[in-house]
């Protein structure tokens, strides 16, 4: 097992990956890491299916989800500058909630456990 990662030092870039959610989950909720990997893998893979049939989905205090219709445009290969046809498609659209908003940008930090304060070393006592 590895040990904890540190946090990364304050204004670094960090980013939380689909195993560190799968951690918390099994650590919160005191469930084993397969247990936490089934449950998080069922929520996304019913997200993706309810967004594939056309469905939007709700999770109050958190956001929606639902998908978008891009109409079809010509644009140019990069490499070459030729004009090519890109196809209409749909896509995934995320749009927070207030409350996420709000928690967002009004809380000060994330909610990290204190270091333990050092112990200061024991006295001496030579007489």
């Amino acid at each position: 097992m590895e040990p904890p990662k540190e946090p990364a030092p304050k204004g670094a870039n960090r980013h939380m990956t689909k195993a560190d959610l799968i951690e918390e989950v099994s650590r919160l909720a005191e469930l084993t890491r397969k247990d936490s990997e089934v449950i998080l893998d069922t929520i996304f893979d019913s997200v993706v299916r309810s967004l594939r049939v056309g469905d939007k989905i709700e999770i109050r205090g958190f956001g929606s989800f639902r998908t978008r219709q891009r109409k079809p445009r010509v644009g140019r290969n990069p490499k070459t500058g030729d004009r090519v046809e890109v196809p209409a498609k749909k896509i995934p659209f995320f749009k927070p909630s207030k409350e996420l908003k709000d928690l967002v940008n009004n809380s000060p930090t994330p909610e990290v456990a204190p270091a333990p304060a050092p112990v200061p070393p024991a006295p001496s006592s030579t007489h």
